[in-house]
């Protein structure tokens, strides 16, 4: 049924819920994981310079190791809990509108089910949903399990 799973992440607490929640259906029906962690071009932008987004959207992530560090342990933490249930996992570094984003990235892989947090490391809590969770909802036909970084402690 669900042979690809997408985990977006953010590196957050509730992105961290959603990866249980992922990692539980994954090994229930022995599917891929797919961990992405989008570089929100458009608040870096504010930290960094114009020509440091450029390099960031043409790719040049290795330049940038502040950038690719926190990438690669948000994704990392996927992959370690994922590995530790004997499931396949990738791991994905992109740049970009993070809603964009990720349904490029639906779009250009074979997922199946999306599994995201409710909301992310925003400055700004949402009352009900996060802005990128609820423009992805809105805009993707896929299965999308929303986590609550609340669920886990009730």
């Amino acid at each position: 049924m669900y042979e690809h799973i997408l985990v977006p992440t953010d590196g957050s607490e509730t992105a961290e819920y959603a990866v249980d929640q992922a990692i539980d259906i994954a090994s229930k029906y022995g599917s891929t994981v797919h961990a992405l962690y989008v570089i929100d071009v458009d608040a870096t932008s504010y930290s960094l310079g114009t020509e440091q987004v450029d390099r960031i959207r043409q790719g040049h992530l290795d330049e940038m190791p502040e950038v690719r560090a926190e990438a690669d342990e948000a994704t990392g933490y996927v992959a370690d809990i994922a590995s530790e249930h004997g499931l396949t996992v990738e791991e994905h570094v992109t740049a970009g509108e993070p809603a964009r984003a990720i349904r490029k990235f639906v779009e250009d892989n074979d997922i199946d089910l999306i599994v995201m947090g409710s909301h992310g490391r925003s400055g700004l809590s949402r009352v009900i949903l996060g802005s990128v969770t609820e423009k992805v909802l809105r805009r993707t036909r896929l299965p999308v399990l929303v986590v609550d970084a609340h669920e886990k402690d009730a």
